[in-house]
């Protein structure tokens, strides 16, 4: 097929629009349909692509209804019975799930490929970061906005390599060839799609298994799965107990980490991690494992994990003075949340540490309340917000207040949306840090300006 316009059934989503700036690059027209306006969508436009709003087979771009040469992209969050999806397909044109034409260019190129519960994002984007800042160089399709570029998207014409953030959502996964996969966790998740867990394990145990021949998987140890291939495995963690890539001589203090990175392809001493929390050594040696596969030098790795400035959303920092810190986390998985309270209480022994936490999804409060309400009960300060329902209709008797009933923290609340700026004005905390992958971050920025005052 010779594609000449490429639309977008859910072009804001962060995955869909790294593949829209791809096409973009390719010189093809680019249209696309989502349900709300936001800062993706506007630079979208701005770089090019034909973009609206409403749910109108009218108002697709002309150049996008021939079906001899326009290639459709959707995401599984869009309903089937979507109007502009039902007409693409009466219209039988060519229609792709985002993760399949993900795995076209997993095997035109060489796919490094991160997948798992969480560290996902920041571990795709660091990789990304030391190939991009090293002769390597790559393409990449991220889940998150990398600082250091303004865009979860970089592109290469000169390199061999793609850096893809495996998402597991609804086997999605299952659609790429990678030539070497990090796996960094396999916690139950998504059990509205899998049901189990039995079933979300057996997903990551078939993804091991789509490995390009000669290519590397790579473990966390801790994980549940078992893998489908003999070949190529290696582990990673933060304890040299195990992992055959681990660290030694972890430094942490005055803000700053420092370690050296102990590996099978060549150790690396004196990293300094960009993002100096703890839970950035894994990631980082995930990171640094596949820079290393992919031929990346020492010294270039040392310079770039230094300079990587972290993920919008991941443990990001937004006030941070000597009297106060406000940070906005995405973790939206009672693992991740577990994850990002110990860091920070690394971070800030002896400090008073308040979260507001939003939980994502009816199912997943349904099936994991009480282990976000441990979780958050490592602090003894918690607001808990409404569920943000995202693609989900509500379930009778599923609320914020299973969370609550089941905190055991000091102080702890439930609050709206509404109420957030009011809660933060109270204070009486020197660290906050916001939670979830729902709009809470619509937030953050009136939150950190009333801080900065």
């Amino acid at each position: 097929m010779d594609i000449k316009a490429v639309y977008f059934v859910g072009i804001g989503g962060i995955g869909m629009s790294a593949i829209a700036r791809y096409f973009l690059h390719q010189g093809v027209v680019v249209g696309g349909y989502d349900r709300t306006p936001s800062e993706l969508t506007k630079r979208l436009e701005e770089e090019g692509a034909s973009i609206h709003y409403e749910e109108n087979v009218d108002l697709i771009p002309e150049a996008c209804k021939d079906k001899e040469s326009t290639l459709i992209i959707y995401t599984p969050a869009i309903p089937a019975e979507h109007k502009e999806l039902v007409f693409f397909r009466q219209g039988e044109f060519d229609i792709q799930k985002r993760a399949q034409v993900l795995g076209t260019l997993t095997r035109a190129h060489k796919g490094l490929c991160v997948a798992g519960t969480h560290g996902k994002t920041t571990t795709s984007s660091m990789a990304a970061h030391l190939l991009h800042q090293s002769p390597v160089d790559c393409n990449a399709f991220l889940g998150g906005i990398t600082k250091n570029y303004g865009t979860n998207y970089i592109l290469s014409s000169k390199s061999d390599y793609v850096v893809i953030e495996a998402d597991e959502f609804d086997r999605s996964f299952h659609w790429l060839s990678p030539f070497a996969t990090v796996i960094t966790a396999t916690d139950a998740d998504h059990l509205d799609i899998y049901g189990t867990e039995e079933a979300y394990l057996e997903s990551f145990n078939h993804y091991s298994s789509l490995i390009m021949e000669g290519g590397f998987l790579i473990l966390h140890t801790d994980l549940k799965m078992q893998p489908r291939t003999g070949k190529g495995v290696t582990t990673y963690t933060y304890s040299r107990e195990k992992g055959d890539f681990h660290a030694e001589n972890v430094k942490i203090g005055g803000g700053e980490i420092t370690f050296d990175l102990i590996s099978p392809l060549g150790n690396i001493e004196n990293i300094s991690l960009g993002v100096p929390v703890t839970v950035n050594i894994e990631n980082g040696i995930a990171a640094m494992a596949l820079a290393q596969i992919a031929g990346v030098s020492a010294e270039d790795i040392r310079k770039a994990m230094a300079s990587f400035s972290g993920v919008d959303r991941r443990f990001d920092f937004r006030v941070k003075t000597d009297k106060m810190v406000y940070l906005s986390d995405y973790a939206h998985h009672p693992e991740e949340i577990r994850q990002s309270i110990l860091s920070i209480k690394q971070l800030y022994e002896g400090r008073r540490i308040k979260a507001i936490f939003q939980p994502h999804l009816y199912t997943r409060t349904r099936d994991f309340y009480k282990e976000f309400a441990e979780a958050l009960s490592q602090l003894d300060d918690v607001s808990i917000v409404d569920i943000y329902p995202a693609r989900e209709l509500p379930i009778p008797g599923v609320t914020s207040a299973l969370i609550y009933d089941n905190l055991t923290s000091q102080n702890k609340e439930m609050i709206s949306k509404d109420d957030i700026l009011q809660v933060v004005q109270r204070g009486g905390f020197d660290v906050l840090i916001t939670l979830g992958a729902g709009d809470i971050e619509d937030y953050s920025e009136a939150i950190a300006n009333q801080l900065s005052h």
